[in-house]
C-alpha cells in the first residue's frame, strides 16, 4: 500500500439537515445539527489512511479549539499531523453544510488553510521525500498548490490534484499534475471550455484526467484515446458530502494499479461513503472496501463519442 502525502484544508464542518434548502431570503426549520471534522485535505487523508495507505498531512490550523480538536482527530486516525501547522490568531477554516434529500449545499471559509505558505512544504521536503504519490486541492492558496506540484516533480513523486473548488489553472500547473480529477462542471472551469465539451479533453489528456459525474460514474480516456466508463455503484444514499474526496483518497491509496481498476476502486470506496452521515463518517476501510467490491459487477467498458 502507498505512503501518501495530503496537502490541504483541514475544517471544522457545521452541518444542518433540513427538509428543503431555504429559498434567497426565506428561513426553513432543521431537522439536526452536528459537527464534524472536514476539508477536503483532512477528508482525501482520512479515506486513503482508512483504506490502508500510510498517510501524512500538510496543513494549517487556528489556535483555537477547532483546531485543536481537528489535529487530535486526525492523529486518531493514525495520519502523521507533524507537519500541520497552528497559526497563532487565526482562526481554523469551518464549512457550514445544509443537507437536504441526501443533496448538499456548502460554503466554506478558509481561515487558517489560507495561512498555508511555500515555505511550510519547503520545511516538510523530507516528507515529500519518503512519500509514493502527493496529493493536492484548492482550498488553500494555488501559489502554496503549484509549490507543492513542484516539490514532488523535484523529487520524482507522481502529483494528483484535485481541482475543487474550481478555477482555471496555469499549463505550468497543469503540465506537472500525473492525475486531474474534476467533475464536470470543474473541468469545464479548469479549461475554460463549454459545459459538455469534456470528451475531447479526456481524449487530449488521456489517462491524466479521471472525470466524475455523480450518478454516471467517471470517465477518463485509455491510452488509445478511447473514453471508458466505470459505472456508479447502487447505494441508498444519505449524505454525499465527502463522496468526492473519498474518490480522490482511494486513487491515492490504490496508485499504481491498472487505471481501469484504479478507478473502479475509487467509484466504490465513493459509493460506500454516502451511505452515513458526515464527510468523514462513511469513509471505507479497505475490509469494507474488499467485501463490497467482491459482490459488485466488473471493470470499465469502452465507450463512444
Amino acid at each position: 500500500m502507498n505512503s501518501v502525502l495530503v496537502i490541504g484544508s483541514i475544517n471544522m464542518d457545521l452541518v444542518v439537515e433540513t427538509g428543503q434548502f431555504p429559498a434567497p431570503g426565506e428561513t426553513v426549520l432543521g431537522l439536526r445539527f452536528d459537527t464534524y471534522p472536514g476539508g477536503k485535505g483532512a477528508n482525501q487523508a482520512v479515506a486513503a489512511r482508512r483504506l490502508g495507505a500510510q498517510v501524512a498531512m500538510i496543513g494549517c490550523v487556528g489556535d483555537d479549539a477547532f483546531g485543536q480538536e481537528l489535529v487530535g482527530r486526525l492523529n486518531g486516525e493514525g495520519i502523521d499531523t507533524q507537519h500541520v501547522r497552528v497559526a497563532k490568531g487565526i482562526r481554523s477554516g469551518v464549512a457550514t453544510i445544509t443537507v437536504s434529500q441526501a443533496e448538499n449545499s456548502i460554503v466554506v471559509v478558509p481561515g487558517a488553510n489560507h495561512q498555508l505558505t511555500p515555505a511550510d512544504l519547503h520545511a516538510a521536503a523530507g516528507a515529500f521525500a519518503a512519500a509514493d504519490v502527493v496529493l493536492c486541492q484548492l482550498e488553500i492558496p494555488l501559489a502554496t498548490v503549484a509549490a507543492a506540484a513542484d516539490l514532488a516533480a523535484q523529487h520524482g513523486k507522481p502529483f494528483l490534484l484535485n481541482p475543487a473548488p474550481a478555477t482555471q489553472l496555469p499549463q505550468t500547473l497543469l503540465a506537472r499534475v500525473a492525475m486531474l480529477t474534476p467533475n464536470e462542471h470543474e473541468l469545464a472551469t479548469v479549461f475554460s471550455n463549454a459545459p459538455g465539451a469534456w470528451q475531447a479533453q479526456l481524449v487530449k489528456y488521456r489517462q491524466r484526467i479521471v472525470m466524475t459525474r455523480g450518478a454516471d460514474g467517471a470517465w477518463f480516456a485509455d491510452a488509445d484515446g478511447r473514453l471508458r466508463q466505470q459505472t456508479a455503484f447502487r447505494v441508498t444514499a444519505i449524505d454525499t458530502t465527502g463522496a468526492g474526496d473519498t474518490f480522490n483518497g482511494a486513487l491515492a491509496a490504490f496508485w499504481g494499479l491498472e487505471q481501469a481498476e484504479l478507478v473502479r476502486r475509487a467509484c466504490a470506496a465513493s459509493a460506500l461513503s454516502v451511505t452515513r452521515a458526515g464527510a468523514q463518517g462513511g469513509m471505507p476501510t479497505g475490509e469494507a472496501l474488499t467485501a463490497f467490491l467482491a459482490a459488485a459487477a466488473p471493470a470499465t467498458a469502452a465507450a463512444g463519442g
